[in-house]
């Protein structure tokens, strides 16, 4: 605690530029040691919620919970876990980390240190190992460190990625660490420790493990490879961009009792979630919570993790807070939704209305939540459109993005030629679930299921075998122990129950967690509803409501003709260009034209394909 307490307290390491305490990870090995650690950085840095902990009592929820806080509150500083916090979780908003007492096997070393050296870290990452190196194990382990470092400089950091697999004369570490306890006052002890632990890291044993572990089953070749970059890349095109969601959610928000200020270009600070959100995301059970406060935000990726700027928390469909804002949203205009719009579509020629639905499918697992219900584990919106004859058909991704609203002197006109729409009460809410049920819904359904089997499967391969190691290990090592006992050996019969007890608490943890991964792979559709829909009247219509003379069977084919030309002329100049483009305006894509790129005329990042809307029109013509 001595040489804690002054590393908390030295200036140069623990502030930043502003003079504010740097967020810091304390790990320990045991509660208790967590306990005390914990009141005594509180009596250190005299706040008593600067200082939050993460433990194995922990439910998964509270863990999350006390992650986000760690994360996100700008009071709390310093977080205080055993390996409860060791994996799974990211703590990349720490770029500085505290070992206060070593674990037994150096792998957790890396796991732990995992936590904050990332993928999207910007920042020089900082751990401390404090060892007691007056201690007979302290001298063992130090020994190790300054070995690791000669090979970390030497094989440039590879040395972590395979430091799980060293074994020490056949032993784990844990066993040279209680030889170094029992009989580390005999230098020839020493000596052989020592030596033991040179063998165990040198070059050659090093690089041997890392040749073993690059040799893997799971490789692909290049034309899978492309494949996937392909379908990330048309990922990418169909999602719902930023602006979008930063324009909805800030009004939304505003409009919900929250605060949210504008800080660095892009980002915000939000000083105050309302308590209707907070419970919101608790009674939809989603997942992790929603804080009371977030120091950054944004809704660019591109403004996560800027260099010498507070990491911000990303707001992307699926994070808690803007799914308890939309869930709230939603509730309150439901109504609304249901109740239906006008929308003038520009672009057709047509003299006939269409209804434009919106179908919100979902897809489930068996895992129960908290309050009951199956977890949903896909969601999408899709969108349908009835004609007067009564035909449906899938109207691509975001139809809505190419209609605007009616004037008020238009509205006007709708009115009465809505009163003779007899077609508008035949069912059509009906005939657009059917044709979701029947053409969209399945292809939600099977590729969900597909992607998700397939990770079922690989995790359970790995649990199976991991657990599987650990049980046979202990189960080994209760029969020597029991072998020891029926030799007269003191204290063997105790270590001996509790390895069978060891071994058959894995059992059990292997069974339960073989049935968790079961219910994940039980997949089903739930029925899809009706959220809400639109009248979408063509403009030649609203022209002709008007009286005023609006395009003839010439002008269409003439428009057309023109459409037709734009596209043949894109498809011209992007095959002299070396690319290899494809229609799919008949796809309802969003664009009408996919290009792809050689390997040799790709950009700097290597997109291979480009997303191109084609628009023709006549001189002259609005």
């Amino acid at each position: 605690w001595d040489e804690l307490s002054r590393l908390l307290q030295d200036e140069d390491d623990m502030f930043g530029a502003d003079s504010m305490r740097e967020k810091l990870i304390i790990f320990t090995e045991h509660r208790d040691t967590l306990q005390y650690l914990t009141a005594k950085t509180r009596s250190l840095l005299g706040n008593e919620d600067a200082v939050v902990t993460i433990h194995g009592g922990l439910v998964r929820d509270e863990r999350r919970k006390i992650e986000e806080k760690f994360k996100q509150d700008k009071e709390v500083r310093i977080l205080v876990a055993t390996d409860a916090a060791g994996e799974g979780i990211n703590l990349q908003r720490a770029h500085l980390m505290v070992n206060y007492d070593l674990p037994w096997n150096p792998n957790r070393l890396e796991q732990r240190f995992g936590r904050i050296h990332r993928i999207g870290q910007t920042e020089v990452c900082h751990l401390w190992n404090l060892v007691s190196n007056e201690t007979r194990e302290g001298a063992v382990y130090q020994r190790l460190l300054q070995k690791l470092e000669q090979e970390r400089e030497t094989l440039k950091g590879k040395v972590f990625d395979v430091l799980g697999d060293l074994t020490f004369d056949n032993r784990p570490l844990r066993d040279l660490l209680i030889e170094a306890v029992r009989y580390g006052n005999n230098p020839e002890v020493r000596a052989r420790l020592t030596q033991v632990v040179d063998n165990a890291v040198n070059h050659e044993t090093i690089e041997k493990l890392l040749h073993e572990n690059a040799l893997t089953e799971d490789s692909m070749d290049v034309h899978q490879v492309m494949s996937i970059r392909e379908d990330m890349e048309r990922m990418e095109a169909h999602k719902l961009q930023p602006h979008f969601i930063e324009s909805f959610f800030l009004e939304a928000f505003k409009t919900l009792g929250g605060v949210i200020r504008s800080r660095e270009s892009g980002r915000y600070e939000i000083t105050s979630v309302p308590h209707a959100i907070r419970t919101r995301d608790m009674q939809i059970g989603f997942g992790e919570p929603v804080l009371k406060r977030y120091e950054r935000v944004c809704f660019d990726k591109a403004n996560s993790n800027l260099p010498g700027q507070v990491p911000a928390s990303l707001i992307a469909p699926g994070h808690p807070l803007l799914e308890a804002t939309i869930d709230l949203v939603r509730e309150r205009s439901a109504d609304l939704l249901k109740r239906g719009a006008v929308f003038v579509d520009e672009n057709d020629d047509s003299l006939e209305p269409r209804l434009l639905f919106y179908i919100e499918d979902a897809v489930k697992d068996a895992v129960l939540l908290p309050n009951g219900s199956q977890r949903i584990i896909s969601k999408h919106i899709h969108f349908v459109e009835i004609n007067q004859e009564g035909q449906a058909y899938n109207a691509g991704y975001a139809p809505y993005l190419d209609y605007r609203s009616p004037k008020e002197e238009e509205l006007e006109l709708i009115q009465p030629f809505l009163q003779t729409q007899a077609w508008l009460q035949r069912g059509v809410e009906e005939l657009a679930l059917n044709y979701a049920i029947a053409n969209i819904i399945p292809g939600h359904l099977s590729s969900v299921r597909e992607r998700k089997t397939k990770l079922v499967e690989k995790t359970s391969k790995a649990v199976h075998d991991r657990l599987t190691e650990q049980i046979q290990y202990w189960d080994f090592r209760a029969g020597q122990l029991r072998e020891q006992e029926q030799a007269g050996k003191p204290n063997t019969r105790l270590n001996s129950q509790l390895a069978y007890r060891r071994a058959d608490e894995l059992q059990e943890r292997l069974k339960k967690r073989l049935a968790e991964l079961e219910n994940e792979r039980q997949i089903s559709a739930v029925p899809p509803v009706v959220t809400g829909g639109a009248l979408v009247i063509p403009h030649r219509l609203l022209a002709r409501l008007a009286g005023t003379p609006g395009l003839t069977s010439q002008d269409e084919q003439a428009r057309r003709e023109v459409e037709l030309t734009a596209m043949r002329c894109v498809m011209e100049i992007e095959i002299s260009l070396g690319h290899q483009p494809k229609d799919v305006s008949q796809l309802k894509c969003g664009y009408d034209i996919e290009s792809l790129l050689p390997a040799e005329l790709r950009d700097g990042e290597g997109n291979p394909l480009r997303f191109i809307e084609v628009k023709g029109r006549v001189r002259g013509a609005r």
